[in-house]
């Protein structure tokens, strides 16, 4: 199943997988009109392309370790560190290893939101 939007607890276990691109799968774990956490877990050497969006981000690097180039400045990054990306910024991530990533938008990311999911009042919630 996927999450609804306002969904007030998540059971990780119950979220499904989504693939992406090749070596990266996540799980839109909570989300709202102002605000979205999603769960991203890279393979190594899977690669998170270089693009924008005009949503805020804040990402934070629960294992593993990142490449992360943003507006083409490029830094190492580990486990436990943060990083943050204004509007409309290139940026891109490559994992050194296997890694996972938190990322927080806002507004939320309507683009995330799989087309199979109905707003809570059509699905009986």
């Amino acid at each position: 199943m996927f999450v609804q939007k306002e969904q007030l607890f998540i059971d990780f276990s119950s979220i499904a997988w989504e693939n992406p691109a090749e070596g990266i799968r996540r799980k839109v774990m909570a989300y709202g009109d102002q605000l979205m956490a999603v769960y991203v877990e890279f393979k190594k050497g899977a690669v998170g392309t270089l693009h924008s969006h005009p949503h805020l981000q804040i990402s934070y690097l629960q294992t593993g370790s990142f490449d992360v180039t943003i507006d083409g400045k490029t830094t190492h990054q580990k486990a436990g560190d943060f990083y943050y990306i204004p509007t409309n910024v290139v940026h891109g991530v490559v994992a050194l290893e296997d890694s996972i990533l938190i990322d927080f938008f806002t507004p939320m990311r309507e683009d995330f939101i799989p087309k199979s999911v109905k707003p809570m009042e059509e699905a009986g919630a």
